[in-house]
């Protein structure tokens, strides 16, 4: 049997659902443009948590049922959103006050590679034909209180998006402070990578070999 069938990769549902798991009661949140999108779905109706997108919106709820969309109401990736009792809309300056002045206490961003030290690098690969895409993700990277990444853990090509340095444009540096992969969780902390959760069949010395010059440690 071979590496790949020997384990199950959690789905991009289930990697949602571990992060809802771990943001708490009363946190204002940021879920970034593509995969953090799907933790809304996944919040649990016993915890408060505020969602807020960068281009105005604070209180956001699940995603609408398909037919109930408003296009008049949407988040920072134009998809269309729900909005609980309470929530509002405002300026876009207001908005990126509140990033830039620590008012979230956590947001979660996907990424195309994170340095074992914590750097980010999510909005642009340095290919020619690329197109850049920073939006709030800088602000957000250092403005919040905790940065979150959702990502799979491996390019196309099979290499490992955990890296010893960026080879990328730098978004943030040593901000985030947990990976959330289809592999693994794992926290960035003091430039140790502490493997929390491996996905079903995975060893650890298989996501080892993986990740070649970042020294992974059991937590």
């Amino acid at each position: 049997m071979s590496q790949e069938q020997s384990y199950t990769r959690w789905t991009r549902d289930q990697m949602a659902a571990r992060v809802a798991q771990d943001i708490p009661d009363g946190a204002v949140v940021n879920l970034g443009i593509g995969l953090p999108t799907a933790v809304a779905n996944h919040l649990s109706a016993d915890k408060e948590v505020v969602l807020h997108s960068e281009n105005g919106v604070i209180g956001m709820g699940p995603a609408p049922k398909e037919g109930e969309e408003d296009f008049d109401l949407i988040n920072a990736g134009k998809q269309p959103v729900t909005l609980l009792p309470g929530g509002c809309f405002f300026h876009h300056a207001d908005s990126f006050a509140m990033m830039r002045g620590g008012h979230l206490d956590v947001c979660v961003l996907g990424a195309f590679q994170v340095s074992a030290s914590g750097d980010l690098a999510n909005w642009h690969t340095g290919a020619p034909d690329a197109i850049p895409a920073v939006g709030g993700a800088m602000d957000l990277a250092i403005g919040a209180k905790k940065t979150y990444v959702m990502m799979e853990y491996l390019t196309k090509k099979g290499e490992a998006k955990l890296t010893p340095t960026c080879t990328y444009p730098i978004t943030g540096i040593a901000c985030v402070s947990r990976l959330y992969t289809d592999l693994a969780v794992i926290d960035l902390v003091n430039g140790e990578a502490r493997v929390l959760d491996l996905a079903p069949g995975l060893t650890f010395e298989a996501l080892q070999a993986m990740t070649p010059g970042v020294t992974l440690v059991q937590a």
